[in-house]
């Protein structure tokens, strides 16, 4: 084979896979409340709000809320950043970031509202 051929197929999978690896180093995967507190490194975890109880300062953005899981688990989530101006209607809430002493510290929080294109029947549900 040609020697230009050879360097350029071995730089091609020298690119491959720096690629791929740096692609799964990337992702943030969900997992359960459990496995995030045991966890080191970042993480998603996904629920609802537990009750409206949580500590809202704009002035500082700072949001302290509680989470609820799929299993009915629950853990309590720190967030500083800009807060979502639609977080007290939120349906589902993720939160990015990594467990610290007894909290969650969340670096993102995304959240999902309900939607106008739902029927009056799912907008019900949602917010029962």
């Amino acid at each position: 084979m040609n020697l230009k051929i050879v360097l350029a197929l071995a730089l091609l999978v020298v690119a491959g896979v720096f690629g791929v690896s740096s692609f799964k180093k990337s992702m943030t995967p969900y997992i359960s409340f459990a496995e995030a507190k045991r966890s080191p490194g970042m993480v998603q975890v996904n629920g609802t709000l537990a009750d409206r109880n949580y500590v809202l300062e704009r002035d500082r953005q700072h949001l302290e809320f509680v989470l609820r899981d799929s299993k009915n688990e629950t853990m309590k989530v720190e967030y500083r950043g800009v807060i979502p101006g639609n977080f007290d209607q939120a349906t589902s809430i993720v939160a990015i970031g990594r467990y610290a002493g007894d909290h969650f510290e969340a670096d993102q929080l995304l959240v999902k509202c309900p939607s106008k294109y739902q029927t009056k029947t799912e907008k019900a549900r949602a917010t029962a």
